[in-house]
């Protein structure tokens, strides 16, 4: 027999550094195989917001609330789904408005 060749009856036997390197290179490709997945669900839109729309943009008036800026840009929608709306495209933490404010509102569908 000469190095680096086995008989062909014997089994092939690892010696501790080629475990090491074997089980090494298993857990790459499943760090490699996660980091892809996460990646991927990052790139994905999230299925439980509602699909992207073009956005407007307008100017609070003095007295002026959320709920009168949701009828103005969804007359006959549902108000509190486009209040919704408006305070997650704002990324707003209440409904308390400034007059002089832009809003990002939703687009027409």
């Amino acid at each position: 027999m000469t190095s680096g060749t086995c008989d062909a009856g014997k089994p092939l036997r690892l010696t501790h550094r080629g475990r090491v390197l074997v089980v090494l290179a298993g857990v790459l490709a499943l760090l490699g195989a996660f980091t892809v997945g996460r990646a991927s669900l990052a790139a994905a839109p999230d299925a439980s917001s509602p699909p992207a729309h073009p956005a407007a943009t307008v100017v609070v008036q003095p007295g002026q609330t959320l709920w009168d800026v949701a009828a103005a840009v969804a007359p006959g929608g549902d108000r509190r789904v486009t209040v919704e709306r408006i305070l997650r495209m704002n990324r707003l933490a209440n409904s308390a408005l400034s007059p002089g404010r832009t809003l990002r509102v939703p687009g027409p569908r």
